[in-house]
C-alpha cells in the first residue's frame, strides 16, 4: 500500500505567526516558512498545496499559476483584494479567509481600536507635538487640538466594526449617525440617515467601514468631499479605493476639509517605494493627514487569534479532500 501523499504548506508571512496556529498546520501536513519576496514566492510555489499570506504579497494570475499543485490560499482577512479570487477559483484553488465568519469576527476589536487611535492622533496632533518634544521643544500652546465630545460621528457602513467604532464614540459623548443600507436590525442611540449624501452634511469626523467592491470603489469622491463642512475630518481604515485619493488630496489642500487619517492606501499591494505615493509625499510636508501602514488589525492577540482560527479552517478544508 503506498504511503499518502505528504500535504506541503508554504507560509510566505511568518513573522510573528502564532506558534498554536503552526502547531495546528503541523498536525496536518509539512510546514514551510520563509520571509520572500514576490519573484522568491513564484518561484517557490510549485509544490506546495496550500499557500499562507497576510497583505504583503498580491497574489494574481502568474502567482496563482506558479503553485501547479496549490490547493487553498488562506489570508487572515475580511478583505481580498490582494487576491485574484475569481481566477483562482478558475484554477481551482480555494480561497480561504474570514470573510462572512461574523461570529468569530465580533470577538476582535484591533481595527474599530485603531479606528479610534487614528482619530484621536489626527484631532489633538499627536504625532507632530511627540516629534517637536524629541527635537527638544515644549511648546504646548503650538499643538491645540479638538475635543471629541459633542462632536457628531458619521459612520458609514454599520457592521461589525462600525458598530463598535459607534460605541466607542458614544462613550466619548459623540453624537452617532450612520448609512448602511444593508443594515436591519440598528444599533440603539445610532441615528440612521437615508443615504451617503445625507450623512455627509452633518458630521464632524466621517469614519469608513465597508468593504470594497464595485458599489464602494471611489465611494468618497469629489461630490461628496463638498458635501462635508470644512471643519470636518475623515478617516479610513477600510480599503484606500473606497476614496477617491486624487479629490481627497485636493480637498485637504484646498482646505475643504480639515483633516484625514488614513491606514490604507489604494495601490498598496503594488508600490514597490511608498515614497513614490501621492499621498505619503503630502503627508511629509502638511500636518493635516496622517497614514499608518495598514495596521488596523495588527495588534498581537487579533493577530494571534485570526492565525489560529485560520489554521483551524485549513487544516478543515485540506481533511475533507483527502
Amino acid at each position: 500500500m503506498a504511503d499518502k501523499a505528504v500535504i506541503r504548506i508554504l507560509n510566505a508571512e511568518p513573522f510573528g505567526y502564532s506558534n498554536e496556529a503552526r502547531r495546528v498546520l503541523q498536525s496536518v501536513g509539512e510546514l514551510h516558512e520563509s520571509a520572500l519576496t514576490r519573484e522568491g514566492l513564484v518561484a517557490a510555489l510549485d509544490g506546495f498545496e496550500a499557500l499562507i499570506v497576510r497583505l504583503g504579497f498580491r497574489i494574481d494570475r502568474r502567482t496563482i499559476d506558479a503553485g501547479c499543485r496549490l490547493r487553498a490560499i488562506v489570508t487572515a482577512t475580511t478583505g481580498l483584494d490582494h487576491i485574484d479570487v475569481r481566477y483562482a477559483e478558475e484554477k481551482g484553488v480555494r480561497v480561504l479567509s474570514l470573510k462572512g465568519e461574523i461570529e468569530f469576527l465580533r470577538s476582535i476589536p484591533a481595527t474599530a481600536e485603531h479606528t479610534w487611535a487614528l482619530l484621536l492622533a489626527l484631532t489633538r496632533r499627536i504625532p507632530q507635538a511627540f516629534a517637536s518634544v524629541c527635537r527638544g521643544e515644549w511648546e504646548r500652546d503650538a499643538f491645540r487640538g479638538h475635543d471629541l465630545c459633542g462632536k457628531r460621528l458619521g459612520i458609514v457602513g454599520l457592521g461589525r466594526i462600525g458598530e463598535r467604532v459607534a460605541r466607542y464614540a458614544m462613550a466619548f459623548g459623540m453624537s452617532v449617525k450612520a448609512c448602511d443600507p444593508y443594515r436591519r436590525e440598528w444599533v440603539p442611540g445610532v441615528g440612521r440617515a437615508d443615504s451617503l449624501h445625507d450623512l455627509l452634511k452633518d458630521v464632524d469626523v466621517l469614519s469608513l467601514h465597508v468593504p470594497l467592491n464595485d458599489e464602494t470603489r471611489h465611494l468618497l469622491g469629489a461630490r461628496e468631499l463638498e458635501m462635508l463642512p470644512p471643519t470636518s475630518v475623515v478617516v479610513n481604515t477600510s480599503r484606500g479605493a473606497v476614496t477617491d485619493e486624487e479629490a481627497l488630496l485636493s480637498a485637504l489642500g484646498k482646505k475643504q476639509i480639515a483633516g484625514a487619517a488614513l491606514d490604507v492606501i489604494e495601490d498598496e499591494n503594488s508600490l514597490r517605494d511608498f515614497a513614490d505615493s501621492p499621498l505619503v509625499s503630502y503627508a511629509r510636508c502638511h500636518d493635516n493627514l496622517l497614514i499608518t501602514p495598514h495596521l488596523g488589525g495588527a495588534t498581537a492577540e487579533s493577530m494571534s487569534m485570526t492565525e489560529v482560527f485560520m489554521a483551524h479552517k485549513l487544516k478543515s478544508f485540506l481533511e475533507s479532500c483527502s
